[in-house]
């Protein structure tokens, strides 16, 4: 069998002004917000303190990122401490929701009523607008991560940073529920700057990964502080 990685965490990036304003983002390249900035410190600190220093045996750190800037901000703040490189990848950034994006979701309910409904009830209303089909953000979702996953050994952590809809349809891929559901609406999304770690299961001969947390993040992000932190 092919060598791989210990383990995968995907880290979803901070707070976004678009974030706070309920705007769709999709590829727009916004960058982090003051909230977010430090949302993400919290997440990296945290990172750290719970999955490299009091984990000697997985002594590398494999860091990947979106190429949109809100997400690598994010990764740099776990990297940039441990002195790791940061590799970004275009698989690894967010859908596209195509002309729908940076409008606002309550604008989206009014002036597309019926399209809007469809795509809050899994049934496609955004493709009409150019959106990228959720299996196409799965597909390159998981070959960005076996990809990643294969260019390291068992002493290594593999960590990317990306989006919501990506680490979603992503996830629901790699462990099939796609082909159970194919409206993908299985996994809520997650929390600005939280994360979900995989590990690996080596069965008859294939290689599996299987979900041990999911929307983890911080322990100041169950209380109000998350959003409305003393800055």
């Amino acid at each position: 069998m092919t060598p791989h990685v210990r383990s995968i965490t995907l880290v979803r990036h901070g707070r976004t002004a678009y974030n706070a304003q309920h705007r769709l983002q999709g590829q727009i390249d916004i960058p982090l917000d003051e909230v977010g900035m430090w949302q993400v410190r919290q997440t990296a600190s945290a990172l750290r303190e719970l999955y490299v220093d009091r984990h000697p045996e997985a002594a590398c750190q494999l860091v990947v990122c979106s190429d949109l800037k809100r997400a690598a901000a994010t990764a740099h703040a776990f990297a940039d401490p441990l002195g790791l490189d940061v590799h970004p990848d275009v698989r690894v950034r967010e859908r596209s929701f195509g002309d729908w994006e940076g409008i606002a979701v309550e604008e989206l309910a009014k002036r597309f009523p019926e399209d809007y409904l469809s795509w809050a009830q899994f049934r496609g209303g955004e493709l009409k607008y150019g959106a990228e089909p959720k299996q196409n953000v799965g597909r390159r979702g998981v070959e960005a991560l076996n990809d990643w996953a294969s260019k390291a050994g068992s002493d290594t952590d593999l960590y990317v940073f990306s989006h919501g809809a990506w680490i979603s349809q992503t996830l629901q891929t790699l462990l099939g529920l796609s082909e159970v559901h194919g409206d993908f609406a299985d996994i809520l999304s997650m929390r600005n700057a939280h994360w979900v770690r995989l590990a690996p299961l080596e069965l008859q001969g294939a290689l599996r990964w299987r979900l041990v947390d999911y929307n983890h993040g911080p322990a100041i992000a169950d209380t109000e502080q998350w959003e409305h932190p003393q800055l």
